[in-house]
């Protein structure tokens, strides 16, 4: 099985991303989110584990691009805990510096600012995902990832290196984060251009651990979800309309501060006002 493959090979019908390619440095993510939706068809997703034959591999698939988008990751964060000392991921990056790619990191971590020099040399952008400005919320929804505030100074500094960046507030949670105004506010002022939203998908392992975390929410949001909730492209959904609302919400707000916005898998894709993942931001050309 090649590390780097096409991105959304079972061509989800909500998938709005334009054509890229994925390569997943680790299996599994110790960040343990409540929300996480990998824990559910990776195994042992919270042991995080190199690739096999990591860096070997890479050298031979990166000799053959040929200047595709390289997401890294979609499955497992790039930057666990572990990366801050075996560097794996930056070993990937000077591997892919020397590359004909375009490059697109998604994280929630802060470590992504150490590789700043080698994201300045190839076309790349940044998402960060951020689901909250409140530190203890997030340590709740989040138990072992930075905090939000170690997160926005890591979208600050990116920006200032001259690297785009777009924000991922994903998921939304109805009434646990589902208000966004100063959180959007903030990322406005220090350059972000693009806001990527989706709501809470429950499956049966993030039901359980969100149930566990937040049982008087997770009380609430049941009937939403599993009595008037909707089905679509194999997840359970809240209803349309209220998915509607709070995205649409999100939308306005981020237009509002001349930001671009997109939904990741909602079936709402006029709401989109430029490529959903924020690929857009990434340069044609090398710098």
């Amino acid at each position: 099985m090649p590390l780097i493959s096409s991105f959304d090979p079972w061509k989800n019908s909500t998938c709005t991303c334009p054509p890229k390619l994925t390569l997943n440095p680790y299996s599994g993510c110790d960040h343990g989110c409540l929300y996480c939706y990998a824990s559910s068809y990776v195994q042992n997703f919270a042991e995080c584990r190199p690739k096999k034959d990591l860096l070997q591999a890479l050298k031979r698939e990166a000799a053959k691009l040929k200047g595709e988008i390289v997401s890294i990751s979609n499955s497992s964060d790039p930057y666990p805990r572990a990366e801050a000392g075996a560097g794996l991921t930056r070993r990937c990056l000077e591997i892919l510096s020397e590359s004909n790619c375009r490059i697109q990191i998604i994280t929630k971590s802060n470590i992504v600012t150490r590789d700043d020099d080698l994201l300045t040399k190839v076309p790349s952008s940044v998402a960060l995902t951020i689901t909250t400005d409140d530190d203890n919320l997030a340590r709740i929804l989040e138990p072992h990832a930075p905090s939000s505030t170690e997160r926005l100074r890591a979208a600050q500094d990116l920006i200032g290196a001259g690297i785009p960046v777009s924000v991922r507030i994903d998921p939304i949670i109805p009434l646990v984060n589902d208000d966004p105004s100063k959180l959007i506010a903030t990322l406005a002022g220090i350059g972000v251009k693009h806001i990527t939203s989706s709501t809470y998908k429950p499956k049966p392992d993030n039901w359980r651990r969100l149930s566990q975390a937040l049982p008087k929410i997770a009380e609430k949001l049941k009937p939403l979800y599993f009595q008037q909730g909707e089905r679509v492209g194999g997840n359970t959904l809240l209803p349309k309309d209220l998915r509607f609302k709070l995205l649409s919400n999100v939308r306005e707000l981020a237009s509002a501060r001349g930001m671009k916005f997109g939904v990741c898998r909602e079936g709402l894709p006029t709401l989109n006002t430029a490529a959903c993942d924020g690929s857009w931001l990434i340069p044609a050309a090398a710098r």
